[in-house]
């Protein structure tokens, strides 16, 4: 078995494991920074809308030789304003420009071809009116609101609605997280974000079902013993779920990573940046709040529960009896005396019974080893 599995075993049976609600301040604290800083970057710098949202023009240029970064200041210089250039397989170009009507784009059309050395009739012209973004963005605010009214119920029905608020804050934390680097890394939000936003929202809620499901198995008939606490059952649900969900992380992650950092990082292919940022970050941060948000709020909430606050009365005055009937057996131990009479071969005092209880020898080995007495 490799390491991983084994330590995975481990943290299974109980063996170890990190005391995650233990130091949940310090995750909750961690969580506020981090959203407070994705709220700022949310509002000094705002969202880059796509043309899908904004309107505007979309031109299509055939096979040139001019670079992106340079058509990309031939198109500012014809708009007034920012263009956003991407390369394409076929080796022209696609240029957006929002905010222009119908007489502003054959204005920058022609100037564009002028400048590239290219035949106008050649650039294909495309206008998008904002009225259709906001019918996208009207829509995906109506399936954001329906998706998570649903998660709510649904858990509320299948666990308690103390996990389902739990799940609640740890989804809107996500999304929270996600939009905050959008704004702070300045990429394009177009209809391919929306759909990695909705894409994390269920996997997000999957990891987080795992741990909860773990932690409803593990906590039946709780109040009936005096062993642990809510707390620290929950704690060994995360730890036993603990590996499977690093390596659903990872294993989802590489592909994602590959999509952001080759596909639209080193090829420059700016569709894939849209949605593969926003999966990224949505997948790490949504496997960090089922660990470190989800389940240690749900413990909290348990805790609160006249029943759980009497089991935990009982596990620590248990524990504390426990500890204070120890202690004098361990003084007793201390302070007994060494025997300066036994011998230095003797064996342990843990072998056999004590001296007193020793029987004396019987007459048939009492003699032996001695010399008998006989003449030879």
């Amino acid at each position: 078995m490799s390491k991983l599995g084994n330590l995975g075993a481990r943290l299974y049976r109980g063996e170890v494991g990190y005391d995650f609600v233990g130091k949940r301040m310090l995750w909750y604290g961690v969580s506020i920074l981090i959203t407070i800083t994705a709220i700022v970057g949310l509002a000094v710098r705002g969202l880059n809308m796509g043309i899908e949202f904004e309107g505007g023009a979309v031109f299509t240029t055939p096979k040139t030789s001019v670079s992106a970064s340079q058509a990309e200041k031939y198109a500012e210089e014809a708009a007034g304003h920012d263009a956003i250039v991407q390369g394409l397989g076929t080796g022209g170009l696609r240029i957006q420009v929002a905010g222009v009507n119908t007489d502003k784009s054959d204005q920058i059309k022609s100037e564009i071809a002028q400048d590239m050395n290219l035949d106008a009739e050649k650039i294909s012209a495309e206008l998008v009116g904002p009225s259709w973004g906001d019918q996208i963005a009207n829509k995906a605010w109506q399936g954001l609101g329906i998706f998570l009214v649903l998660v709510v119920i649904y858990l509320a029905i299948a666990f308690e609605w103390r996990m389902a608020l739990a799940a609640f804050v740890a989804l809107i934390h996500d999304i929270t997280i996600t939009v905050g680097i959008y704004a702070l890394v300045g990429f394009e939000v177009t209809p391919g974000t929306v759909i990695g936003l909705l894409t994390i929202l269920g996997y997000s809620l999957y990891d987080t079902v795992v741990v909860f499901d773990s932690l409803k198995e593990q906590t039946k008939d709780l109040t009936k013993q005096t062993r642990w606490t809510y707390s620290e059952v929950a704690n060994r649900s995360i730890n036993s779920t603990l590996v499977r969900s690093i390596n659903t992380t990872v294993v989802a992650l590489l592909p994602v990573g590959g999509l952001l950092f080759i596909g639209g990082g080193v090829l420059g292919a700016g569709m894939l940046n849209d949605i593969s940022l926003s999966l990224f970050v949505g997948l790490a941060a949504g496997a960090y709040s089922s660990i470190f948000i989800a389940t240690p709020l749900v413990a909290d909430l348990k805790e609160r529960e006249p029943q759980m606050k009497a089991l935990k009365k009982r596990v620590l005055a248990k524990r504390a009896s426990a500890a204070s009937q120890s202690e004098p057996v361990a003084a007793q131990a201390a302070d007994e005396p060494y025997d300066d009479e036994e011998p230095e071969d003797a064996a342990p005092a843990a072998v056999g019974p004590p001296r007193s209880q020793r029987s004396q020898p019987s007459s048939r080995n009492r003699g032996r080893g001695r010399p008998s007495g006989k003449r030879r």
